[in-house]
């Protein structure tokens, strides 16, 4: 009988054996596939977060495609604003009375073109003398000392500025005020 017993013994010292081998596999097992779920988590917030990042660079691409995609159109429609603009301007009141309706047509015109201009965001910067010069709207064409004005003043408007939403288009275009001589 004893030898049944260390029979036995000796199988359950197998079984055991055997038992911690297939038990070691399945820890070593687990492991892995802990870490490979970890890695497929970490690769499924990366692939999330770029794709969020992907369709709010999207959706501001057209978003500015949508306000400033029409920036070289109205770049080009600049100058029929100013040739309207200088033509009114060279009219005397001897012309104005002698062809009202030829100049009436022209100003109507550059009304319509400036509404045209509006319901698509572009704004007319149109400084006035005595106005503070502003880099960021203006652009200085000449400077010279102007008794009774302070430096830095408009003393001259040569042509209206313009601006798409919140970018220029085209600086206003002005003289400024040097320090006066004393």
């Amino acid at each position: 009988m004893s030898e049944k017993k260390d029979e036995m013994a000796e199988d359950q010292a197998q079984v055991e054996e055997v038992f911690e081998d297939v038990l070691e596999e399945a820890v070593d097992e687990l492991e892995a596939l802990r870490a490979e779920r970890d890695e497929m988590r970490d690769r499924f917030m990366r692939a999330l977060a770029d794709a969020e990042n992907s369709r709010k660079r999207a959706d501001r691409d057209r978003r500015e495609a949508e306000n400033y995609g029409g920036s070289k159109l109205a770049r080009d429609m600049l100058p029929v604003f100013d040739a309207l603009k200088r033509a009114l301007d060279a009219a005397s009141d001897e012309v104005r009375a002698q062809a009202a309706a030829l100049i009436e047509g022209v100003e109507l015109t550059q009304r319509e073109l400036l509404n045209v201009f509006g319901r698509h965001g572009v704004k007319a910067i149109s400084p006035k003398v005595g106005d503070k010069f502003d880099p960021l709207l203006h652009e200085a064409m000449f400077e010279a000392p102007v008794p009774g004005t302070v430096a830095g003043d408009i003393i001259q408007v040569m042509d209206d500025g313009f601006q798409l939403h919140d970018r220029l288009l085209r600086p206003a275009k002005v003289g400024v005020s040097s320090t006066p001589k004393s």
